[in-house]
């Protein structure tokens, strides 16, 4: 690692963005510590993914306890010994809870929420993925996952919503926003060659990596 790059990437986005397979590949190019959230160990998901409405608090609570349990592993090592490279921001939670809860549900998401005790380091540099909503779901449909295929549209255009709230007023870390409807950073050499080159270049502030497409 060279002086002045990240020691701590968080690659964000919503379902379908390509957040974990990018933090995959940057955290090969890093040669650091992966810290991927496990959707896969969530007895609740697929139950939510049938049915929203009864199965919201089970799967948002089992995610905050899951990703909370991450961060504190995470902070009980040494976070300047190694780069770590991970696909989930833990207030990401909250802003799932908003879209997923009800009014009393969400009060007492709240509740826990601020019982937990959890020093949540601030990354580096913050990787902010973006793509139309039509994309997101032909690539959910793409890697066929059974119970996303019950993923509505009206869902993920909420959840976009609470993505882009979330990072217009973002400002914790310098934070790069890519879109990748016309960019392909998990199988694409070049493409992704261009994005680790500006991240070297990233110190502070608000990027955006948005290559036009090749006409």
């Amino acid at each position: 690692m060279s002086p002045g790059l990240p020691r701590y990437v968080v690659v964000e986005g919503p379902i379908g963005a390509g957040k974990t397979s990018l933090a995959r590949r940057l955290a090969t190019s890093f040669g650091s510590d992966l810290v991927l959230e496990q959707p896969e160990n969530n007895p609740f998901l697929e139950r939510f993914y049938q049915d929203p409405r009864h199965g919201a608090l089970p799967t948002q609570l089992f995610f905050l306890f899951q990703r909370a349990q991450l961060v504190e592993t995470m902070r009980q090592t040494d976070m300047f010994d190694q780069v770590r490279v991970s696909d989930f921001l833990l207030e990401k939670d909250r802003l799932f809870a908003g879209v997923t809860l009800d009014e009393d549900e969400f009060k007492l998401y709240e509740h826990v929420y601020n019982k937990l005790s959890v020093d949540v380091p601030v990354p580096d540099l913050l990787i902010y993925l973006q793509a139309p909503v039509e994309v997101l779901m032909e690539r959910v449909a793409q890697r066929g996952i059974s119970y996303e295929q019950l993923i509505k549209r009206e869902y993920m255009e909420r959840l976009m919503e609470a993505y882009a709230r979330f990072f217009h007023d973002y400002d914790e870390s310098p934070l790069l926003i890519i879109n990748t409807a016309h960019v392909d950073l998990v199988n694409s050499d070049e493409d992704y060659e261009l994005l680790f080159e500006e991240i070297k270049r990233v110190r502070r502030g608000r990027h955006y990596f948005n290559p036009a497409p090749i006409v």
